[in-house]
């Protein structure tokens, strides 16, 4: 428990920026609440070491019994540290805990080198944990088990049968987390109890926890906030459009750009450093002036692999990542498999070695013809090392396939170089501006690509008769304290583009949209006749309710207009207006009910429905 609390201490340490507010009283009572969620993540892992050490049998003294049962001991609890060394660094990228679902990042082709390029960047964690692993081994090795002598049978096996049912009595309360039988057994949710922001659950917890408690999960339960009647007409994922209009032929191109917080944007930063903030993406820049642009856009996840089914097919990740999680195999409609009615070709581009974080399964699922990966890209010249080829050539690959595509096509491209280890071409080295974070310099580089590319694409006879749409799969690090809260984490841009100078999307637009919107609102803008299945709305729709809905720390987090409402068990923890209070202080939860009753209800219709759905595998229209 004090190697785990010492663990515990340096996760606050290593991410303090995001926990900067905790008073000291505060953080002593998530020490001793964190403890509940160590004893139990520690019996559930020693289980066996437990009832070998204190089986009533004489051999359990001998030295070889006695040697395994130790390396049973120190490779189980060193693993244990281990995995909560991981989030010192990897927390900072997903904003809780790491879940069952690190190991389909693990399973990841390239993952050799990955860790390789992890132990050179995070080399301070190895030496953390080789010196756990030293006071560990010290103080298993100051612990003696003596032989009774002499062994009287008839008082030693009734005295080690009940310490054996004592021990494993013991455990079992230990793992629920209470002596009281009603009591559910503790899970991820109960660390709010020790907090009072969702983030700071990720401080009670601990790495191991999280992952035992996410293996094998059940992620979503029915739930029955309203009647069916009252559902439908608070909140819907059938969209009905005016199919009075023609349908438009457009060829649609959407770029998701890694990593691409609005941060780096400085179009969307007027306001930062009194109005000297300059930002990191130029070509971006000069493009959001020619766009319709979204001021108040917003990630629906934190990871890549929750990207690309809110981008392309409407559909966010709640709870569990989709694409990973057991409704993975759902029937899905998404904008490809739509535009397909339509006579569209369709075509994913990710430079990353093929079957990277499973987005060639997902894509085709999601009713794209080809993929495009390093396999297509045909060279290895170009490859960075570790995620894959370089913006810059792929951009280019990316832009001549494009023009070999039929018209009309959609197709999808998905970056990889605005990514850690943030390395860029050894060409380019000293070309691009230093900033306070390690992503600065890749972020500029990402943006140069995607200026090359546009200058390609637009010599191409389809660029003018073409939609883009430009996003970011999530946002990372973090430089100013408005960008270190909740919203601020989940702030991306989301940008529309006509070359042919459309009015009607030109200018900056204070409504809060998701990525989840983007799918609707491309078949809006095309006029798309038939009614289909999104979970977002269409942006430019005047009368449905505009939300951006998110999931972190077992926390259900939903912005409407200037507020940010925070639900987790069936309940409100959480109201902030983050327009007047930037940096979440002042929780109004409780104090505010109209405007929180209202929020509460859309999301609790939004719970309902998605939980529904997704359990009845209904996200499409028969």
């Amino acid at each position: 428990m004090v190697l785990l609390s010492i663990t515990r201490i340096l996760f606050f340490l290593f991410n303090f920026e995001h926990f900067s507010d905790i008073s000291f009283l505060r953080f002593m009572r998530i020490l001793l609440g964190g403890l509940q969620f160590d004893i139990s993540a520690f019996l559930y892992l020693n289980s066996l070491y437990i009832i070998l050490y204190v089986l009533p049998l004489p051999f359990r003294y001998h030295r070889v019994y006695q040697t395994v049962l130790k390396y049973l001991f120190l490779i189980v609890n060193g693993l244990i540290l281990a995995s909560n060394i991981m989030d010192f660094f990897y927390f900072d990228f997903i904003l809780k805990r790491s879940t069952a679902d690190v190991f389909h990042w693990a399973a990841e082709g390239n993952i050799l080198q990955l860790f390789k390029q992890f132990f050179i960047d995070y080399f301070v964690g190895i030496l953390i944990w080789l010196g756990l692993i030293f006071l560990l081994v010290f103080s298993y090795n100051k612990t003696k088990i003596n032989k009774p002598d002499p062994l009287q049978g008839w008082v030693y096996y009734p005295m080690g049968i009940f310490i054996l049912v004592l021990t494993m009595y013991l455990s079992v309360i230990g793992m629920r987390g209470s002596f009281v039988p009603s009591f559910r057994p503790i899970s991820l949710g109960n660390a709010g109890k020790y907090t009072e922001k969702p983030l700071e659950m990720s401080i009670v917890l601990n790495t191991a926890f999280t992952i035992i408690k996410t293996i094998d999960k059940q992620a979503l339960h029915e739930k029955e906030y309203f009647s069916s009647q009252q559902l439908e007409e608070i909140y819907s994922p059938i969209i009905t459009p005016d199919n009075s209009k023609q349908f438009q032929k457009l060829n649609v191109v959407i770029l998701v750009l890694e990593s691409f917080g609005k941060e780096y944007v400085g179009a969307l930063n007027k306001d930062l450093e009194g109005g000297n903030y300059s930002g990191y993406t130029p070509f971006l820049d000069s493009l959001i002036g020619e766009s319709k642009t979204f001021t108040r856009g917003f990630a629906n996840g934190r990871k890549s692999i929750d990207a690309l089914p809110s981008v392309v097919a409407g559909i966010p990740s709640m709870v569990q990542p989709y694409v990973i999680s057991k409704y993975a195999a759902n029937r899905i409609t998404g904008l490809a498999t739509l535009l397909k009615e339509k006579g569209y070709q369709t075509a994913f581009f990710h430079g990353a070695p093929n079957g990277s974080m499973g987005f060639d399964a997902f894509m085709k699922v999601a009713g794209y013809d080809k993929y495009y990966g390093m396999n297509e890209y045909g060279s290895s010249k170009d490859y960075d090392g570790i995620w894959g080829v370089w913006d810059e050539e792929f951009f280019q690959f990316f832009a001549k396939e494009l023009n070999g595509l039929k018209e009309p096509f959609h197709a999808t491209l998905f970056s990889i170089s605005s990514h850690h280890p943030f390395i860029i071409p050894e060409r380019y080295e000293g070309k691009f501006r230093e900033g306070p974070l390690d992503i600065h310099i890749p972020v500029q580089y990402s943006d140069m690509a995607l200026k090359r590319f546009f200058e390609e694409a637009s010599l191409m006879p389809w660029y003018n008769n073409t939609l883009f749409v430009i996003t970011a799969d999530h946002a990372n690090q973090s430089y100013f304290d408005v960008y270190r809260t909740i919203v601020g984490k989940y702030s991306i841009p989301i940008i529309f583009f006509r070359p042919s100078g459309d009015e009607n999307l030109k200018g900056i637009d204070n409504t809060v949209v998701q990525q989840i919107d983007i799918m609707p609102t491309i078949l809006g803008y095309l006029n798309y006749p038939e009614a289909y299945f999104a979970f977002g709305n269409d942006i430019f729709d005047n009368e449905a309710r505009h939300f951006a809905v998110s999931y972190s720390n077992n926390t259900y987090q939903l912005i409407v207009d200037d507020y940010i409402l925070m639900f987790r068990d069936d309940t409100t923890v959480g109201l902030y207006n983050y327009f007047s209070d930037k940096l979440l202080i002042e929780n109004i939860a409780g104090i505010n009910f109209e405007i929180q009753n209202e929020i509460e209800m859309i999301m609790k219709a939004f719970i309902q429905q998605y939980n529904h759905l997704m359990i009845e595998d209904k996200l499409y229209i028969e």
